[in-house]
């Protein structure tokens, strides 16, 4: 186990990123596909073919899943990804042709301090991020980086510098289960004004410090802290969980909202008016032979080790993240907290 989602059977991450504008991609592939469904609670999300994940559509397996920054300039990532899906003769065939699906949701990262040129010549130039999703889907593979990397190389939070997290974990019938996730939150992922983090309780083996939560709780620690007081749309977390089992589209539907408790575990506030919070759940059925994972007590865990690896790699994102190296640029928590 790398304790990352590619612990998952059939999911391989890539990440792309463009350090000038402080911005980046990243892709996660199912190979052989997978079935998935999706839940958006955040007020202003931005997303692609989502719609197409709710359990009555036709449409049945996806071939990726892309986060990105970008904001709505971010959308044209899936573009580049879904070149690589058909080079790579992913896809449902149709005609004779190859039609990938690559789902997307984005974040905004606009005004983090990178030079986004395409905004100041908006006919002349033209955004990364096409290349950015191609670049991530030709990088896929069992292991990637996290912190400042792909989707989260822009991400910030309340007060620290944001980052793209990954973990993952067993259940007790042995089906595996992974997130990831771009931490770019309009609320803190940490308690008050100490290292410790939200999400302190679910660590395992040290893995964004080891501190757990305080002796006491300060007494700041349920003031309200926002990003951009509070109404700068500067924010977004979104997020992948996936497994092993073999679910249908109204289960992958259940495990996405129960997954999306993760988020309420590990950042305050959530979900907010300027939010674009989206949670894909997707199910890759090649741990099938374990057992009936539709089954009302293996679904119930499964949602509870998702939203657990959710809550952990919020943590994890934010935790190995390093600042982007601008005038006025949110710290790390390693730097702030002497954890290098």
């Amino acid at each position: 186990m790398r304790n990352l989602i590619t612990d998952v059977a059939g999911v391989l991450v890539g990440n792309a990123e463009d350090m000038r504008a402080a911005t980046g991609a990243t892709v996660a592939i199912f190979d052989g596909g997978a079935v998935a469904s999706v839940v958006t609670l955040g007020g202003a999300p931005g997303s692609r073919m989502v719609t197409s994940l709710e359990p009555e559509m036709v449409r049945g397996n996806i071939d990726a899943v892309v986060l990105s920054g970008g904001s709505v300039y971010g959308l044209d990532a899936a573009g580049g990804a879904s070149a690589v899906l058909c080079a790579q003769g992913r896809g449902a065939t149709f005609g004779g042709i190859t039609v990938p699906v690559a789902v997307q949701a984005i974040l905004f990262d606009l005004v983090n301090g990178g030079d986004k040129a395409w905004l100041r010549e908006p006919v002349k130039q033209r955004p990364p991020y096409w290349d950015l999703g191609r670049d991530a889907a030709l990088a896929a593979g069992d292991t990637f980086a996290l912190g400042t990397a792909g989707a989260g190389v822009g991400a910030t939070t309340a007060g620290l510098k944001g980052g793209l997290g990954s973990t993952s974990a067993k259940t007790s019938q042995g089906f595996t289960v992974g997130a990831l996730v771009a931490v770019n939150a309009v609320g803190a992922a940490t308690i008050g004004d100490g290292p410790h983090f939200w999400a302190g309780a679910y660590e395992r083996d040290g893995e964004f410090g080891g501190k757990g939560w305080p002796a006491r709780l300060p007494g700041d620690a349920l003031s309200i802290r926002f990003k951009g007081q509070p109404v700068q749309a500067t924010a977004t977390t979104i997020a992948l969980v996936a497994t092993d089992a073999r679910l249908g589209k109204a289960e992958c539907k259940r495990l996405a909202i129960m997954a999306n408790d993760g988020l309420g575990k590990s950042l305050r506030p959530v979900h907010a008016p300027n939010d674009g919070d989206t949670v894909f759940a997707a199910a890759t059925g090649k741990a099938a032979a374990l057992g009936d994972a539709a089954d009302p007590k293996v679904m119930t865990e499964l949602g509870t080790v998702a939203a657990d690896c959710l809550a952990r790699a919020v943590a994890r994102g934010v935790y190995e993240a390093t600042a982007l190296p601008f005038a006025n640029a949110l710290p790390d928590w390693k730097t702030r907290f002497g954890g290098r």
